[in-house]
């Protein structure tokens, strides 16, 4: 693991961000998952323009962009990461101890660390806790992830490794750090974002390379999918085959879709 803070490379275990950091204290901060293949960040465009949407939602000023890039390079420099990921954070920096926020400099964080691919295939778990698709932190990226690590432990101990999340209204919204797809009658589905869930970078690729119908989903309906599969940054596309304590059959449209995302994606590493 290579870590940048603030401007140089640090130590990752050693102390680097204020005890102080709004980040730290109360959340108070964005952050991105990149997937490296070879040394090489995917995506990496929408991923710095999504952070910059998130920051703005919390109203922290733009992350520079280029001092990103240029913290990236650093923290690849010698390296040979075959797969792996990038995690960039930025948060409002020093504040009180509260929910009050002063006019400060952010704490930006990039840091690379070697990492394994998903399996193919996964089971869910629908936790019992709604997303608030009309709550402040809606669609945001924000590091205030502790309501997922809860859903997340709840998945783990029914045998899962993504927990699925419905909104206030009772619709399909997302999983902790993956959106959903559902396949009905061949028809690829997948929530709208006014549902709440996540602009995921990974989502936004695979509804311009395939047929994908974006629409409301209730439970009930998911409950029954014929194919569900979940989209992230760094599953790319996975199967997914339990629903609850719910097999799925064959999963072939799910397969036409990870097809599609392995012979587009080497197509252009930042598209």
């Amino acid at each position: 693991m290579i870590a940048w803070c603030n401007g140089s490379l640090v130590d990752p275990e050693a102390p680097a961000v204020s005890v102080l950091d709004h980040g730290f204290t109360v959340g108070d901060g964005v952050f991105e998952a990149i997937k490296v293949v070879e040394n090489r960040p995917f995506a990496l465009t929408r991923h710095l323009a999504r952070l910059a949407r998130s920051a703005r939602g919390l109203g922290l000023p733009d992350p520079d962009a280029a001092r990103i890039r240029g913290a990236i390079d650093e923290v690849l420099e010698g390296q040979h990461i075959s797969w792996g990921r990038i995690r960039i954070t930025f948060t409002a920096g020093i504040s009180p101890l509260g929910s009050n926020r002063v006019p400060t400099q952010p704490t930006l964080v990039v840091v690379v660390t070697e990492a394994q691919p998903y399996p193919p295939t996964t089971k869910v778990v629908t936790v019992p806790w709604p997303r608030n698709e009309r709550g402040a932190l809606a669609g945001l990226k924000t590091t205030a992830y502790a309501e997922n690590v809860v859903a997340l432990a709840y998945a783990a101990e029914r045998g899962g490794s993504e927990a699925i999340f419905a909104n206030i209204a009772g619709n399909l919204c997302e999983g902790t750090g993956a959106n959903v797809f559902c396949v009905f009658e061949g028809q690829i589905v997948t929530p709208p974002l006014s549902c709440g869930c996540l602009a995921g970078i990974t989502r936004e690729l695979i509804i311009e390379w395939c047929d994908v119908q974006e629409r409301d989903i209730t439970m009930a309906e998911f409950a029954r999918a014929d194919e569900v599969f979940l989209a992230s940054t760094t599953r790319d596309v996975q199967a997914v085959s339990h629903v609850d304590e719910r097999q799925l059959g064959d999963s072939p449209i799910t397969a036409k879709v990870a097809d599609i995302w392995r012979t587009n994606e080497p197509q252009n590493v930042d598209p």
